[in-house]
């Protein structure tokens, strides 16, 4: 049973930074996709993210990349989300999430295809 515990979450003004981090147990995680989601009130959950714990390859959406950086480390089955240059529109839930690797970028967005989820950690960012 693969267990997801996100922390991290806060306030913070426009142009500042936080990091996630997305503690992860259970069966290796070897050949799966670490992904970060999120969900602001009213719409539906984006992706955000990803990374191949197998390779460390990693994914951003349009809105993340330049700006988000995910990474991991195998030791302590960790994934972590910086986020820098944070904007209001960023004011969500975020989500880290995990399913088997299949080296489709177009599986990793959707997120119906992953099977364990965190509990979800508030950012919250003021003008």
């Amino acid at each position: 049973q693969v267990h997801l515990v996100e922390s991290g979450g806060g306030s913070v003004q426009a142009g500042g930074s936080l990091r996630l981090s997305c503690a992860a147990s259970g069966p290796p995680f070897s050949s799966r996709v670490m992904a970060w989601f999120r969900q602001a009130p009213g719409k539906k959950r984006e992706f955000v993210t990803a990374v191949s714990w197998s390779d460390g390859n990693t994914y951003y959406t349009d809105f993340a990349e330049g700006r988000f950086t995910i990474s991991r480390d195998n030791a302590r089955n960790t994934v972590y989300l910086q986020m820098n240059s944070l904007k209001p529109e960023d004011t969500a839930i975020y989500y880290c999430a995990t399913k088997d690797e299949d080296y489709r970028y177009s599986d990793y967005v959707r997120p119906e295809l992953y099977d364990y989820w965190g509990q979800g950690t508030q950012v919250t960012v003021s003008s």
